[in-house]
């Protein structure tokens, strides 16, 4: 299974004339090859794009994501990481939604499809990234 990252998904639901070919594209080959799936950072993340919750549902269907809970681990492993964070200088003052995200593919041992690389391979580095 493939965690897709709100990037990707907001490259092709706002048209970016730099990212959408290139998400769309990623989202065409891989859902071919196993399932795609966000968890519910990812759908809050996206949210903000709708003006209802049905429409919100509606466009996740349409691309065939699955929905996730966040396992405890993950949660647990989000913590560390952020802490890790904290200690070289992150300024942010609660766990950010990349740890989460993160956290998530690592504890499941899934794929991550993103353009965020900095963090997740700083602090996940054992997370398989599909990246440009």
């Amino acid at each position: 299974m493939i965690l897709v990252d709100s990037n990707v998904i907001l490259d092709i639901w706002d048209c970016d004339p730099v990212w959408s070919i290139w998400s769309s594209q990623q989202l065409r080959k891989f859902s071919a090859l196993q399932e795609l799936a966000i968890n519910p950072v990812i759908y809050a993340e996206v949210s903000a794009r709708f003006s209802t919750q049905a429409r919100l549902d509606a466009a996740v269907e349409e691309l065939g994501f699955v929905l996730l809970s966040i396992p405890r681990e993950a949660s647990f492993l989000a913590g560390k990481a952020f802490a890790q964070y904290r200690k070289q200088g992150g300024g942010k003052g609660s766990v950010l939604p990349d740890f989460f995200i993160g956290a998530h593919a690592l504890a499941l041992g899934f794929e991550l499809l993103t353009r965020d690389t900095r963090r997740y391979g700083a602090y996940f580095p054992s997370v398989r990234l599909i990246s440009p």
